[in-house]
This record gives structure tokens, C-alpha cells and sequence, in this order.
């Protein structure tokens, strides 16, 4: 007797062919960023609203819904990192994440994130604003972005405090308040002959809850480039300096990677030395140190409808 295939089987096939095809209903013409602009506008700075973990100068098409899909693993290159197939088998943190492009200058989007160190049950919320688009006339982008961060984990019920740098410190939510952190910055890119693009932010991230050495309010500086080493594939990199006064042994993040554009999709490889996703984690928690192995491989999926 031979046996029946259910249907819901082949609903499944038909939603991964949507989902992972990238040519399924345009033609190479329209996602093919190396045709020429006929107008005065030029091709995007980035293929991305993300750099590598933090923002790019770009925004979502107008009407357009991208779910990312981010995910970081263990250390690479650490003593121990061949018992985990170099950190193939750790999870450090992994974010789900919706975001709609309301206009061609303005996006909003929310997404939730493991967590990893302080904090877990990461949620975030973002709105982004485009100021300026490059042009022939106009020699940079600018982009205006601010997040508000909440973790929903229990408080921890351990009363000591024997260091400065104390989990249960920043952990005890005290105040509803105290589970927030914000971070908003302005950022500036200019792209050079659409093979190399340069961006600068600058940001201010707060928190309101920090260790007894650390501080509330941190101005941050980034810097970000592409390169486009082939017709999809770019190779891009950021770096966040952030300005502190605290004893605490953080390291500022730095994270490179390489990039695959199709019509629909963006593929990001990372290599970053931050174990967390969100700039509420990311920039005032890192404390891995590239020159010890301590760095992970990591991907991020944008899947655009």
C-alpha cells in the first residue's frame, strides 16, 4: 500500500521556497544595486539598517516588514574553545526582531533578545528617523535612532554585595524604573564611488540602574566602513569607543563581518568580540578581549516583505 503525504507537508515546502527564494517575483533588475541610478539619488551607503550589531544610516523601504533573526556563539579561540567546536555548542545570546519601514524617511520596530551577562529577557523598541538621503548635491547621509531597552527577568534575591562589580547590585530592581536603559545617537556616512562607505556616530546610553563603579550616562563614538568586494559581497566593520570613568575592566566592541545582499535578504557572517546583541548590553558590558581568542562567530538573517 503506498502511503499518503499530508498536506501539511507540502504547505511547508511551499512557505520555505517563499520565505528562502530570493527571485520569486521580480526580475534581476530590480535588486540589482550595481545598475547605474538614473537619478541624482545615489546607491545605498549600506545594504543594511544594521552595520554589524549597532545601526547603519540606512532605513527600510517605505511599506516594507523585515524579521531578523540574530544569533551569537562562544568563544573562538580561548584554551577550551575546541571542546565546543569553537564555541559552535554556547548561545550567548540570540534576538527575534520585527521592523516596518512607515515611510521612506521613518521606521519603527521592537524584538527580544536572550540576554547575555547582566541581564536576560531582553526586550528593545526602536523608532529611526531619516534627515538627509546622499546625493550629487548633497555629500552625506544623516540618521537620527533611539532605543529603549527592558529586561522582564526576576530580581535576584541574593543580598550580598561583596564587590563594586556585583551581578546581584545590578540585578535587584528595586524600582520598576531600574530594569530601563536607553540609548539614542545621530549618525553620519558618506558613500565614495559606491565601492567604500564611512560612517561616524555619536550616542549618548543610559541607565538607569549601574554597579556602584559605574556610571549612569556613557557618551559613546562609533565607527563603521563597507567595502563591496563583488557584486553581493561586502566586507564591513565597527568599532564603539566608549567614554567611561569606572574602574571596571570593559573593553570597547569591535566587530567585523562579511555580507551577502539578494533582493529580499541580507546574510551577515560576524566575528565580534561582544557576547550580546543590543546596544543596552553590547556597548557598556563587553569585557571580551580580541587579543586573548576571546571573540565569536555570530550571523544575523533580514528578511524583507
Amino acid at each position: 500500500m503506498k502511503k499518503i503525504v499530508s498536506c501539511p507537508f507540502f504547505l511547508s515546502i511551499i512557505i520555505l521556497n517563499y520565505f528562502f527564494n530570493p527571485v520569486h517575483t521580480l526580475s534581476q533588475d530590480d535588486w540589482d544595486f550595481d545598475n547605474e541610478a538614473k537619478s541624482e539619488k545615489l546607491n545605498p551607503t549600506f545594504n543594511d539598517t544594521r552595520v554589524v550589531n549597532g545601526h547603519s544610516v540606512e532605513l527600510l523601504d517605505a511599506k516594507t516588514l523585515d524579521l531578523r533573526i540574530s544569533h551569537r556563539f562562544g568563544d573562538i579561540a580561548v584554551p577550551s574553545s575546541g571542546r565546543s567546536l569553537y564555541g559552535l555548542d554556547n548561545s550567548t545570546d540570540i534576538r527575534i526582531g520585527l521592523e516596518y519601514g512607515l515611510s521612506e524617511k521613518f521606521m519603527f520596530g521592537a524584538g527580544r533578545s536572550k540576554g547575555a551577562g547582566l541581564y536576560r529577557e531582553f526586550w528593545d523598541g526602536l523608532i529611526k528617523y531619516k534627515i538627509l538621503s546622499q546625493s550629487t548635491k548633497i555629500p552625506i547621509s544623516v540618521s537620527l535612532t533611539s532605543s529603549v531597552f527592558f529586561t522582564s527577568m526576576l530580581p535576584s534575591t541574593d543580598s550580598t554585595s561583596a564587590t563594586a562589580f556585583s551581578y546581584n547590585t545590578e540585578n535587584s530592581f528595586q524600582s520598576f524604573a531600574h530594569r530601563f536603559s536607553y540609548f539614542s545617537q545621530l549618525i553620519l556616512a558618506h558613500n565614495l564611488n559606491n565601492k567604500l562607505s564611512l560612517q561616524l556616530s555619536t550616542g549618548f546610553l543610559h541607565r538607569n540602574l549601574v554597579a556602584n563603579a559605574d556610571q549612569n550616562t556613557n557618551l559613546v563614538i562609533g565607527a563603521m566602513s563597507k567595502v563591496k568586494v563583488y557584486k553581493k559581497i561586502s566586507l564591513v566593520g565597527e568599532y564603539y569607543y566608549v567614554l567611561r570613568k569606572n574602574n571596571i575592566n570593559y573593553i570597547n566592541p569591535l566587530a567585523v563581518s562579511v555580507e551577502i545582499k539578494t533582493y529580499a535578504h541580507v546574510f551577515q557572517l560576524n566575528f565580534m568580540n561582544s557576547r550580546a546583541i543590543g546596544e543596552g548590553q553590547f556597548i557598556p558590558y563587553t569585557t571580551s578581549n580580541w587579543l586573548e581568542g576571546e571573540f565569536r562567530f555570530g550571523f544575523t538573517i533580514s528578511r524583507h516583505f
